[in-house]
């Protein structure tokens, strides 16, 4: 008995699972975008024409227009920066830190934070600016 084999062996691919799998990686970036972390000081940075991406995370120090300094998210006073700076350094080691002052900061306030910044024992240190 001889059976006739079918012509033209059509083969046909499920897509179902890759669908699956597509719509479950939708969802997990969808969850996953609602835990990146907003900052919650809020300012404007200066533009600058030559600003560097921070590749980094390291320590922050953010002024606001009001002239209230936070260090790490948390407020401090300026007689006070000195002394959170250095009891966040490594002992014996010098510090890197990231300054965000906003557009509108008096320039007096700024150079204040470099002073006590420097005084604690940190030499490297670069103010943030957004590229324009």
């Amino acid at each position: 008995m001889e059976f006739e084999r079918r012509k033209g062996n059509h083969s046909h691919l499920n897509i179902a699972p890759l669908v699956d799998v597509v719509f479950l990686l939708l969802l997990f970036f969808m969850l996953t975008s609602h835990f990146i972390q907003e900052p919650v000081i809020k300012i404007r940075l200066p533009d600058s024409t030559t600003a560097e991406s921070m590749r980094e995370i390291s320590q922050t120090i953010t002024i606001t227009k009001n002239g209230e300094i936070y260090f790490m998210d948390k407020r401090v006073d300026l007689k006070n920066l000195r002394i959170a700076v250095q009891d966040s350094l490594p002992e014996g080691e010098k510090g890197f830190l990231r300054i965000k002052a906003d557009k509108e900061v008096d320039v007096g306030l700024l150079v204040s934070v470099i002073d006590e910044v420097r005084l604690s024992n940190v030499q490297t240190f670069s103010i943030v600016t957004e590229r324009k």
